[in-house]
């Protein structure tokens, strides 16, 4: 039996070739596997050997010849296929472990030229990967070493099954074509929008279950051929319970919310609704306006706050029972103290990891995906309008520009109430608008009179204003842009309410 070893990396290698070499096999290799190979004492045959031609082009051309290929692609079953393996005198190849050049680290590399990015585009390995896993039956493929031992295990007993040797060749396909969907990702980074779409992504966990029980899910981190974009899938979990799909939808949402902000600020998610969110000098006090924002929906639900976490914020927190909570960091009694709640699960994730990255978005529908870019870039107050007589002050100004960054988090229909910087009141995903006010200005109760009101589209009727202004309202910020906009300025202006038209909508659905 031969196996054909050419690894980049090499974790794992020379025990696994030692356990070859002890069933009797034949090893054979290249370059720097060959070497490191030698440099452990385990007896292995050059390629240069078996093809009986030279490595060229630099190295490009080691393996693609039909001495390799051919002992690889032979079907044992076929006496023809065996023949000419006779006459050729190529001996069959029965193990394949490859592993390919990084080329995703490469390109991560800070001012990567493009010929160096090339040269770490593998030809020879995705090549002899593909050429075992479709002769599967006769060839085992191994594609990273996470599987050296598993196979080990088995050529010692009683072999592996086709299923088996099926299921890693399947493994390698799935390796190759991430490869692939990376080196056309980089290479074609303009176009936003191909013909063929390949979304390269790597598995990061699987999850105890989906959004019920009954539901299988798993999550998977997606891979970049630029600067890496960072998540809640970066965290580091100190603490509490395995996270599950819902626990990710949720964090995801605060941090992305919660990232916006420079000030100290705290997001409290439930359900993927903000429910709570403010900003403050202090991230304690932050985290309790957003907690008084509706302290009931903030049972069970996902806190996040963009400054380290003390003693006493710890404290705090623990006060409520809350799902997940995430942090650049957290002092070590302030995480004991955290830890004591054994279903909170503790994220860490650093500080220079919270910085917004622009990036598409993908939803699947029934047979198909959804692309769009992410709605990250910031909005520019100095292009917003007023079209009422009245024109916010500097302090509802500030609560305005809150509320619309808050707002653009919030499923559609959504109506947002701002009082001082704190959320005090949410309507999210209403079929009509007019009913979302109603939801915010009942959330609110007795604080909607004096906040300000940020609605995510245009009013397409002046009965929502209207609401909002009988509940007190004292400022409204939306899009504009309604064929009856005059009837909402009309409202306004009826009542001496200030209201800015920012010309973007900010549709979440």
């Amino acid at each position: 039996m031969r196996a054909l070893l050419s690894v980049y990396d090499k974790t794992g290698l020379a025990t696994f070739a030692r356990g070859l070499l002890d069933l009797g096999w034949e090893l054979i290799s290249t370059g720097g596997t060959l070497a490191f190979l030698r440099d452990h004492d385990l007896p292995t045959v050059s390629v240069e050997d078996v093809t009986g031609s030279p490595e060229i082009l630099g190295g490009r051309v080691k393996t693609l010849h039909p001495a390799i290929h051919g002992g690889i692609l032979a079907r044992r079953d076929d006496l023809e296929d065996m023949a000419v393996l006779g006459n050729q005198k190529i001996t069959p190849i029965d193990l394949v472990a490859v592993n390919l050049y990084p080329f995703e680290a490469t390109v991560r590399r800070p001012e990567v030229s493009s010929a160096k990015a090339l040269e770490n585009i593998d030809i020879g390995g995705p090549t002899i990967l593909r050429a075992a896993a479709k002769n599967f039956p006769d060839v085992l493929v191994i594609c990273q070493p996470d599987s050296y031992e598993a196979v080990l295990t088995a050529l010692r007993a009683d072999g592996i099954t086709r299923e088996e040797r099926m299921g890693l060749a399947a493994k390698a396909f799935a390796h190759v074509a991430n490869y692939d969907a990376l080196i056309a990702k980089w290479m074609g980074w303009e176009d936003p929008f191909p013909q063929d779409c390949s979304i390269p992504g790597r598995l990061a966990a699987v999850l105890r279950y989906g959004e019920n029980p009954h539901q299988s899910a798993a999550a998977y981190r997606r891979i970049y051929p630029g600067p890496e974009v960072f998540g809640v899938l970066d965290a580091e979990q100190l603490a509490g319970r395995k996270l599950s799909y819902n626990n990710l939808l949720d964090a995801d949402a605060a941090f992305s919310l919660c990232r916006r902000f420079d000030q100290p600020a705290c997001v409290i998610v439930k359900h993927t609704i903000p429910c709570g969110a403010a900003v403050r000098d202090d991230a304690a006090e932050a985290f309790r306006l957003a907690l008084a924002g509706d302290p009931v929906s903030a049972f069970g639900g996902i806190v996040a706050i963009n400054r380290p976490i003390g003693v006493a914020l710890a404290r705090e927190i623990g006060q409520t029972f809350f799902e997940v909570v995430l942090a650049p960091d957290y002092s070590a009694e302030a995480q004991s103290i955290l830890a004591q709640r054994s279903q909170l699960r503790i994220l860490r994730l650093a500080d220079e990891r919270w910085p917004s990255s622009a990036e598409r978005t993908v939803r699947s529908i029934a047979g198909g995906l959804l692309i769009q870019d992410a709605d990250t870039a910031p909005d520019d107050p100095t292009a917003w309008v007023v079209p009422t007589r009245a024109t916010p002050s500097s302090d509802q100004r500030t609560d305005l520009e809150f509320a619309w960054e808050v707002v653009r988090a919030v499923r559609s229909n959504a109506i947002v109430l701002v009082r001082d910087k704190a959320v005090v009141g949410v309507g999210p995903g209403q079929p009509n608008r007019v009913d979302a006010v109603r939801i915010a200005v009942g959330r609110a109760g007795d604080r909607a009179a004096g906040s300000v009101l940020a609605s995510d589209a245009f009013f397409p009727f002046d009965d929502g204003p209207e609401v909002a202004i009988a509940a007190g309202i004292a400022a409204i910020i939306q899009p504009g842009g309604s064929v009856r906009d005059g009837d909402v300025i009309a409202a306004c202006d009826d009542a001496d309410v200030p209201m800015i038209f920012t010309g973007r909508r900010h549709f979440v659905h």
